[in-house]
């Protein structure tokens, strides 16, 4: 069962990584559901997340060779500072740092308090609202090239409340960005570049620790288990990116609104029921 199981979270974390509504939440809630109910922890959430960031970096690849090559030749001077992709690279840069202070600040938090999932619905609900919000009122007149290194601050400050599973990590800073006045493209360009550094960081730092965490700790998926849902995930998650990139160009964010707000209320029936714990078995 633990096989199917972490197909089954692999299948969920792609499906659910680029939309507005939450991948990690939706880790912990079919979480609960499989097995012994168990959260799956975030250590095996931040690894899998790994294979959905893999499908981003191949869907931008040529964005990111570009900026990456900009970016250094920038440094020494062979490509004036004022360059897009110059800035751009620094932009990445500024907007991960806020998402790796709060994170180690709130490290324990995130592995243990966070993880409840009342806290999980509040959040579903709340960002869901304010992510209506920002796509009814946001004046969607700003594109990328039009980012200030202020804005990469909020996004990546948006970013970081994605530490608490049903915030999202797109749904935050895509909100950021249409608050800010960006297209939805726009938001959601800059909010998956940014999340490069920021995931693939917290997916090996948790490798790393799964190799040298001797405290003897129980982790409910093994190492292949693990394995299988990461690459599960890229496969899933390469479809919907494309799928993604190419709903928002065209449409609003409301039906994700109307389901975060559906999912909140019917995990806080739930959960007031009986039927879930909010920290699992």
């Amino acid at each position: 069962m633990e096989f199917i199981n972490a197909i089954i979270l692999g299948l969920v974390q792609g499906l659910t990584e680029f939309l507005p509504v939450s991948s990690s939440a939706h880790i912990r809630i079919v979480g609960a559901f499989l097995g012994t109910g168990e959260d799956p922890g975030a250590r095996f959430t931040a690894i899998i997340q790994i294979g959905t960031e893999l499908a981003v970096i191949l869907y931008f690849w040529k964005d990111i060779v570009r900026i990456i090559g900009a970016w250094c030749k920038g440094l020494v001077g062979k490509v004036p500072r004022t360059d897009p992709d110059v800035k751009m690279g620094w932009l990445i840069i500024l907007g991960s740092i806020p998402i790796v202070v709060l994170g180690l600040l709130f490290k324990d938090d995130i592995e243990t308090t966070f993880r409840s999932l009342w806290f999980t619905a509040t959040t579903l609900i709340v960002f869901g609202i304010i992510l209506g919000v920002a796509d009814w009122l946001g004046r969607k007149r700003l594109e990328v090239k039009d980012l200030t290194y202020g804005h990469g601050i909020i996004y990546g400050l948006a970013q970081s409340l994605a530490l608490i599973p049903g915030v999202s990590r797109s749904g935050g800073t895509i909100t950021a960005g249409l608050a800010l006045g960006y297209t939805r493209a726009a938001a959601a360009r800059y909010a998956f570049l940014l999340a490069i550094p920021a995931v693939m960081g917290a997916g090996f730092y948790q490798v790393y620790k799964a190799f040298t965490d001797t405290s003897g700790g129980h982790e409910p998926f093994g190492v292949a288990a693990t394995i299988v849902a990461t690459v599960v995930a890229f496969v899933v998650g390469l479809v919907v990116i494309v799928f993604f990139m190419n709903y928002i160009s065209k449409r609003s964010y409301l039906p994700f609104v109307i389901y975060r707000i559906a999912l909140g209320l019917v995990l806080f029936v739930l959960l007031g029921t009986g039927v879930l714990s909010a920290y699992g078995n």
